[in-house]
C-alpha cells in the first residue's frame, strides 16, 4: 500500500460529502474515494434514508470503492443508542429507562434487534453503547447513561455488547464503547469540559465498566473522550488509549474518534498549532480512526511521514487494526446487501414484543399515596406538554430527536392516544402548558379538565434534542427549547418553563392528582414528591411509551423498575449519587440535608415483598475465595409482581477513605402471589479490592459488612464478613461481575 493508501484506511466520509438527496455524487464520491477509505459515516441515517436506500446506496459506495487499485471495502457504521439513529427504525426506550429495568437480559434482546435492522442496512459498526457514570446531574448526557453506579454500567454495559456484537468477532456488529473516559463527570456537568477527579476515582468509578467489558464482553471499539483530563485531551493521551487501553485491558480493537475530536486539539484544546501537528499527536497516542471525515488525518499524516515527524510503522499499526476489522466482519467477503430485503428487517413483530416489554419495565413508580395507583375510574382530566407528541418520547440520539427539524413519520403511540383508545373511558385533554416558555395562559382550561375528571394525570418533562445553539436569554421565551440531550447542559434541574407551577395548580383542586415524568433528564422534584400523591418516572420510553405508560397506570402492568439515579432535592444539593464518601454523605447544609427526594434503586410496586433467612455461606474467606449471599424473597400482596433484590459491600474499617456502600450485584426477580424464591449472590472477595498507597489493586484484609437490600437507602439485613489477610490481585484473578440465581421455592 502507498502511504496515501494506507491514511485512507484511517479516514472516513459522511453522507454529506458523497450525496445529493438520496442519489450518490458520484464525482464528488470518486474524489473522496479516490485511495479507498476506512469508514462510511452514517450513511443512512444523516442521509435521511429509507432502509432500502441507505442499502442501495451502500452498495453503490462499495463498488465504487472496488474500482479503485486496491478495491478495499468500507467499513459502513451508524449510531443506535436507542436503536438504529435513522428513517423507519424501531425506538427503544433512552438507556436511563433501560437501566431503570435492572434486567441486563432484557437488554441484551433489544440490542439483538437493533443487530437485525443495522444488519438489514449493512452497517457492521456502531457507535453505542455508553458507559459514561453519570455524576453530574447537570451534563445535558446523563439521559444516554446507565446511571450514577459504575457496577451496574458494566452489567449493563456488557449486555449491550453481547446482544450487538453476537458470539464471536465474525458475527454480528462491532459496538463501540464510549466516551473514554470520565464524560459524566465533567467540570460544571458542561458537555466537554475538563476532568478533574483523582486517579483513584478515575480507575474505581470511570474506567472499571470499560476494563469489564473489555474482558468479558471482547468489545471491539473504544471512542475517546473530548475532554482533558489533568490537561491532556483524552484523544491525544497515550497514557490512556495506549498504556490503559491496550496495555492494561488488553484491549485489541479499534479507536475510533468522537466526531471533530481530532479537530479540537486545534479550536477547542490550543494544545496543537496545525492539522498535521493535531493528527500526528492523535495518531501517536493510539486513536485509529478520524470520524466523521477525513479532516485532520490524510493528506497530513502522508506529509508527516515524509517530512520525518511520523514514523510509518505507527502508521502501519492502526491501519492493521482498521483492515483486521473488515476482514472480521466480512467485508471483504462481500460487501453488498439485498436492498430489496432492508426493510423487511425493520418493526418486525419480535421487535414490537421486545420494545413492548422494554418500555413497560422501564417505568419507574416513585409515589403512590393511598394506593391510587393503579386507577379505576370513568373519566381523566390529560394535561402537560408530554402528552401528546411522539417526538417527546424519544431520547436525543433517537432519529425524531436528534433531527427535530426533519418530517418524521413514526409508529410512536403517545400516552394520549393510548389513553383515548382504552374502552370505556372518556378523556378529557388540554395542553396546560408548552415545555418551556413562561406562558401560563392554558392554565384555566387544565384547571377546568381537572376539576371535571376523577383523575388529573400531568404529563410533564424535558424535550430532548441534540443542541448546540448558543446561549439565547430570548430562548426563556421560547416554547420548546431542549434542555436534555448532548449539548443542553443546565443549572437548574427543575422542570422547565412553568410546569412545576401547572402541576401545583392541579394539586389545588380536589381531584386526585398523577404526576408523570416523561424525560432524560433526572430532575428535583422535591416539591412535587410533596403535594402529588402518585409520582411515576416513565423516562423517555419510545415508540411503546403511551400504551406502556397507560398499561401502569390502570394496572394491566406492575410497575417493577427501580432507579439508577439518586433524584435530588435541588441543583445545589449535587452530588448525590448514593456511593459517596461519609465525610460528603453525611454533612448537611444550613436549610437542606444530604437525603436525595428518591434514593438510587428506589422503585414501588402495586404488591409487596417480604425478605427473609439472608444468609452467608462463610464468615470469613481468603483474597481469592467466594462467598454467597443468600435471601429468601415472598410475594405477599395479591397481584404478581417483579421485586429487584440489591446487593451492596461496605468496607468497615478501612485503610482509606472508601465509599458508604457499593453495589456489587443485582437480580430482578417475577413472583407471583404468594410465591417465595430464593436469590443467591455469588461474590468474589477480589470485587472488593480498591487501590492501595502504591496503586496496586489490593484486598485488603479486615471486616467488611455484606448488605441486602430492596434500595441504596433501604437495608433489609448486613451481615459481616471478614477477610483473612491482604493481597495484590493479579489481572488473571480478578472477578468483575457477581453471579447471580434464583430457585423457585415450594
Amino acid at each position: 500500500m502507498t502511504l496515501e493508501e494506507k491514511a485512507a484506511q484511517l479516514g472516513s466520509v459522511n453522507a454529506e460529502r458523497v450525496l445529493e438527496g438520496t442519489e450518490v455524487d458520484r464525482e464528488a464520491a470518486k474524489e473522496w474515494l479516490e485511495h479507498g477509505i476506512g469508514h462510511l459515516t452514517r450513511i443512512g441515517g444523516e442521509g435521511g434514508l429509507s432502509p432500502t436506500d441507505a442499502a442501495r446506496v451502500t452498495n453503490e459506495l462499495q463498488e465504487l470503492l472496488a474500482e479503485t487499485r486496491l478495491g478495499v471495502p468500507a467499513i459502513p457504521h451508524e449510531e443506535c443508542l436507542s436503536g438504529y439513529m435513522g428513517p423507519e427504525a424501531t425506538t427503544f426506550p433512552q438507556m436511563i429507562g433501560m437501566a431503570s429495568t435492572w434486567n441486563p437480559d432484557l437488554l441484551q434482546e433489544v440490542t439483538q434487534t437493533i443487530r437485525g435492522e443495522l444488519e438489514g442496512i449493512g452497517t457492521v459498526h456502531a457507535l453505542s453503547p455508553v458507559l459514561d457514570v453519570a455524576r453530574d446531574l447537570r451534563w445535558g448526557r446523563v439521559e444516554e447513561t446507565f446511571g450514577e453506579d459504575p457496577y451496574m454500567v458494566a452489567e449493563m454495559a456488557r449486555s449491550y455488547v453481547t446482544g450487538l456484537q453476537g458470539e464471536g468477532r465474525d458475527d454480528g456488529i462491532t459496538a463501540t464503547l464510549k466516551h473514554f473516559v470520565g464524560h459524566g463527570a465533567t467540570d460544571g456537568g458542561k458537555n466537554r469540559s475538563s476532568l478533574n477527579v483523582g486517579m483513584r476515582e478515575l480507575r474505581e468509578t470511570h474506567l472499571f465498566p470499560y476494563e469489564a467489558v473489555i474482558s468479558e464482553a471482547n468489545a471491539e471499539s473504544v471512542m475517546n473522550a473530548y475532554h482533558d483530563i489533568d490537561g491532556v485531551p483524552c484523544a491525544s493521551s497515550e497514557w490512556l488509549l495506549t498504556d490503559v487501553l491496550r496495555g492494561e485491558f488488553g484491549f485489541d480493537g479499534t479507536v475510533v474518534s468522537d466526531y471533530y475530536s481530532v479537530r479540537h486539539l486545534v479550536t477547542e484544546h490550543g494544545t496543537a498549532n496545525t492539522k498535521r501537528e493535531a493528527g500526528v499527536a492523535c495518531l501517536e497516542a493510539g486513536l485509529d480512526v478520524e470520524l466523521p471525515y477525513t479532516e485532520y488525518y490524510g493528506e497530513h499524516l502522508v506529509e508527516a511521514v515524509e517530512a520525518g515527524e511520523l514514523t510509518e510503522e505507527t502508521l502501519d499499526a492502526s491501519v492493521r487494526r482498521v483492515l483486521t476489522e473488515k476482514i472480521e466482519k466480512g467485508v471483504f467477503d462481500d460487501p453488498e446487501i439485498d436492498a430489496e430485503a432492508a426493510a423487511d428487517a425493520f418493526h418486525t413483530d419480535a421487535a414490537q414484543e421486545v420494545n413492548a416489554r422494554a418500555a413497560r419495565e422501564s417505568i419507574v413508580l416513585l409515589k403512590n399515596e393511598d394506593d391510587l395507583l393503579p386507577l379505576d375510574v370513568g373519566s381523566v382530566a390529560v394535561v402537560g406538554p408530554k402528552a401528546d407528541d411522539k417526538k417527546e418520547l424519544m431520547g436525543d440520539y433517537a432519529y425524531a430527536a436528534h433531527y427535530p427539524e426533519e418530517e418524521y413519520e413514526s409508529d410512536a403511540i403517545t400516552p394520549l392516544a393510548a389513553l383515548e383508545s382504552r374502552d370505556g373511558l372518556e378523556v378529557h385533554h388540554e395542553l396546560g402548558c408548552t415545555i418551556s416558555g413562561p406562558s401560563t395562559d392554558g392554565f384555566d382550561a387544565a384547571l377546568e379538565a381537572a376539576e371535571g375528571a376523577d383523575v388529573a394525570l400531568a404529563f410533564v418533562g424535558a424535550r430532548s434534542a441534540v443542541d448546540f445553539s448558543d446561549v439565547d436569554e430570548e430562548q426563556r421565551k421560547k416554547p420548546s427549547v431542549p434542555t436534555s440531550g448532548e449539548g443542553c447542559d443546565m443549572t437548574d434541574l427543575g422542570l422547565p418553563g412553568v410546569q412545576e407551577e401547572l402541576v401545583e395548580t392541579l394539586a389545588e383542586t380536589d381531584t386526585p392528582l398523577v404526576v408523570v415524568i416523561v424525560s432524560g433528564k433526572p430532575h428535583a422534584i422535591e416539591s412535587i414528591a410533596e403535594r402529588a400523591p402518585a409520582i411515576v418516572q416513565a423516562w423517555l420510553p419510545g415508540d411503546d411509551g403511551g400504551p406502556a405508560i397507560t398499561d401502569v397506570l390502570f394496572g394491566a402492568y406492575n410497575p417493577g423498575g427501580k432507579l439508577p439515579v439518586s433524584l435530588p432535592k435541588s441543583v445545589g444539593q449535587l452530588p448525590v449519587y448514593y456511593n459517596r464518601k461519609a465525610n460528603t454523605a453525611n454533612k448537611d447544609y444550613v436549610y437542606t440535608d444530604a437525603a436525595p427526594v428518591y434514593p438510587f434503586g428506589h422503585g414501588l410496586s402495586y404488591t409487596e415483598f417480604e425478605y427473609a433467612d439472608v444468609e452467608l455461606s462463610a464468615d470469613a474467606i481468603t483474597p481469592l475465595e467466594r462467598v454467597t449471599a443468600s435471601v429468601t424473597v415472598t410475594n405477599t400482596g395479591d397481584v404478581a409482581g417483579d421485586e429487584i433484590v440489591q446487593l451492596y459491600t461496605h468496607a468497615a474499617n478501612p485503610s482509606q477513605a472508601r465509599p458508604v456502600q457499593e453495589l456489587r450485584g443485582f437480580q430482578r426477580v417475577s413472583l407471583e402471589p404468594g410465591e417465595s424464591a430464593r436469590v443467591s449472590f455469588d461474590l468474589s472477595a477480589t470485587q472488593l479490592a480498591f487501590h492501595d498507597l502504591d496503586m496496586n489493586l489490593a484486598v485488603e484484609t479486615g471486616p467488611y459488612e455484606v448488605r441486602i437490600g430492596r434500595s441504596a437507602a433501604d437495608i433489609v439485613e448486613t451481615l459481616d464478613l471478614e477477610i483473612t489477610d491482604s493481597k495484590v490481585v493479579p489481572k488473571t484473578a480478578r472477578t468483575y461481575y457477581t453471579e447471580t440465581s434464583v430457585e423457585p421455592l415450594e
